[in-house]
């Protein structure tokens, strides 16, 4: 037995309150960034577990806290976070084991229903108690009032500057940043409990068919930002925008602020991986300053 399975069996064991000892362990796919494996106790519990390097403690105990948070509104399933641990130069983030299906039809409604009424939990400020991560990039959440001015330092500011630095020109930026407010006009941004990485890879059902969201980079923003991010890598169900109008209508002027929302990932994603996102992010700018 390893030294962090050890650590885990120690972490469960103390929280829950109840002894466990792995019986085996399953991989599961579907992360690119850390190892996931889901451990089965010899009196037949389940946790799922994330793994990697010790340095990425951080970010394992950032998602846990922002689980609870959106666990806490008690309107869409989200995986309960147990504890993170660390051994041998690893870490893990230990959390409740959820069977994920397919779900049946009229979920997507449901979800976008259920994510509305999380999106109705309000903060005094946008931002977060702490910085955390999307992806693997820093995400910075300096708490403040002002969510246009959140969005112009905490998002696309940074992005900017770290792609620049990759050697992205962003010309136009600077140009953009000054007619975020024209952009927004009466609208003005509420903080929102947000999910903060909503793709479609970070949502699914569980085998009765209830909703799931995970894998979140949590804040209080504007609601715009998460249903901006379900429209990016080919969107959801129309049945998902649906309900979620139904529940909580958004403004008309989403349909070209979602641009916005969706030039930080597509920045982000440059400062990632590089190649044709760095041209897509250029198209963004230009389509949002003809706006």
């Amino acid at each position: 037995m390893s030294a962090l399975q050890k650590a885990i069996e120690t972490c469960i064991t103390e929280i829950t309150g109840t002894a466990f000892v792995v019986a085996d362990r399953n991989g599961i796919g579907g992360g690119c960034i850390n190892e996931t494996y889901r451990l089965r106790g010899n009196d037949g519990r389940s946790f799922f577990i994330k793994q990697n390097a010790q340095r990425l403690l951080p970010a394992f105990e950032a998602e846990g806290h922002a689980l609870d948070a959106m666990l806490k509104t008690k309107t869409i399933r989200v995986p309960a976070p147990v504890g993170t641990c660390h051994a041998d130069g690893q870490a893990a983030l230990v959390l409740e084991y959820l069977a994920m299906g397919n779900g049946r039809s009229g979920n997507w409604e449901t979800m976008g229903r259920q994510l509305a009424r999380m999106h109705r939990h309000i903060a005094e400020n946008h931002g977060w108690p702490h910085d955390n991560w999307i992806g693997s990039s820093p995400q910075i959440n300096t708490p403040g009032p002002d969510g246009i001015r959140f969005l112009a330092e905490c998002r696309l500011g940074p992005q900017v500057e770290w792609a620049r630095k990759r050697g992205l020109a962003l010309r136009d930026a600077e140009a953009l940043m000054e007619r975020l407010p024209d952009l927004h006009g009466n609208y003005v941004p509420q903080p929102s409990l947000l999910h903060g990485d909503l793709w479609a890879g970070n949502a699914g059902f569980l085998d009765d068919g209830t909703p799931v969201i995970f894998d979140p980079a949590a804040y209080y923003g504007d609601r715009e930002a998460d249903i901006a991010m379900t429209e990016m890598f080919g969107g959801y169900s129309p049945a998902f925008y649906e309900g979620y109008n139904a529940e909580w209508p958004l403004d008309p002027g989403y349909r070209i602020r979602k641009q916005l929302h969706l030039l930080y990932h597509t920045l982000n994603h440059y400062n990632l991986f590089g190649g044709g996102y760095g041209s897509q992010a250029e198209s963004l700018i230009a389509s949002l300053l003809r706006s």
